[in-house]
């Protein structure tokens, strides 16, 4: 049973929460709180996932990683202890809720609108001059980058790219939880940027192991200077370079590519339009939609490319494959003086028949 505290239920996060098989969500916040009709608490409900929210942030004191919870309609309990009451979500409570958040969909687009140009207005020197951005030993000077965020369909867009990575060998750069998508699906990451919120103690764990691997990591930190990630990478003893931005991680993974002169960005998991954008709920999402117009002409979605790059043979493994085929007929022969017999019959009917031609 999963525990959260977590406003207007994203669509990525329920869909992580349905991925790993739990039982029932127990939401401390309101999963709608009606501005904007988010989609994960519908995501939940489909996969007949139960959800009580607006519980309240208490049970998050009361509950402990591995205590045993159950559910009682809208009543949770830690063993025999009722811990929080909440409101049980069904089907038509979501509708409900998702009606009301689009009649205040105006108001939800005005305030996009003016994060928006706040965003401009307080980050024009990095937006539009790289201004604050950290040097790195990879050179992305005519590369192409590979961007990815542990985001919707993130998993698909890695295996169709799979020959564009073998090929092409993009720098790899994993934004905090992306890092560990890379792992997954087989590839070491060249650098890592974000706040380090969702990034695994695996992952970080690697990279530090692999001094042999050059992954840099790239510390976001609030305009203020905050890291609440600063504290863990010292404690790892992981060196970092650090970037302040009001922006999101993915934001500052664009903006260095561009700034490094990447001939290509491919985006994978990311926010790719405005309703994901809204969808994920937070002010600091209007950067993005800056920042996607700032380097939109080198960004290409993970589908895109997958379209125009399909897999194919490569001549040093045709090559290979035509060596084997030999290497193995030629043992046949050695084997067997049958096979041998045969194969010098045949020959010599072939040369007798050639020469009988006119």
């Amino acid at each position: 049973m999963a525990v959260i505290d977590h406003e207007d239920l994203d669509r990525v996060a329920a869909e992580a929460l349905v991925r790993v098989g739990v039982a029932a969500v127990v939401n401390a916040a309101p999963s709608i709180s009606g501005r904007y009709p988010n989609l994960g608490p519908m995501i939940l409900e489909d996969a007949g996932v139960p959800l009580v929210d607006r519980v309240g942030t208490l049970v998050l004191q009361k509950i402990r990683e591995g205590d045993p919870v159950r559910l009682e309609h809208d009543r949770v309990f830690s063993g025999d202890r009722l811990v929080g009451v909440g409101i049980r979500q069904d089907r038509g409570s979501i509708l409900e809720a998702m009606e009301s958040a689009r009649e205040a969909l105006d108001e939800r687009f005005e305030g996009f609108a003016n994060n928006t140009l706040e965003y401009m207005r307080e980050e024009r020197d990095l937006l539009f001059g790289g201004a604050g951005l950290p040097e790195l030993s990879h050179s992305l000077s005519g590369r192409h980058v590979l961007v990815v965020v542990r985001g919707t369909s993130y998993r698909e867009d890695l295996a169709a790219l799979r020959s564009y990575i073998r090929d092409v060998r993009p720098v790899l750069v994993g934004v905090d939880g992306g890092a560990d998508a890379l792992l997954e699906a087989g590839y070491v990451p060249d650098i890592v940027i974000g706040d380090m919120d969702s990034i695994s103690d695996r992952a970080l764990d690697l990279i530090r192991r692999r001094r042999r691997v050059s992954t840099e990591i790239v510390l976001h930190a609030y305009p203020d200077g905050r890291a609440p990630g600063r504290a863990r990478l010292e404690r790892l003893s992981i060196p970092y370079v650090e970037v302040r931005s009001a922006g999101t991680s993915e934001d500052v993974a664009f903006l260095l590519a561009h700034e490094r002169r990447a001939e290509l960005i491919v985006a994978v998991g990311t926010h790719g339009n405005l309703r994901e954008f809204l969808d994920k709920g937070r002010p600091g999402m209007s950067s993005t939609f800056l920042v996607r117009l700032r380097v939109g002409e080198i960004l290409m979605d993970a589908k895109g490319v997958a379209r125009i790059y399909p897999g194919r043979a490569r001549a040093r493994d045709i090559v290979l494959l035509v060596g084997a085929v030999l290497i193995a007929f030629g043992l046949m022969l050695a084997a067997s003086p049958a096979l041998r017999l045969y194969l010098d019959q045949t020959l010599n009917g072939i040369v007798d028949w050639i020469r009988s031609l006119p």
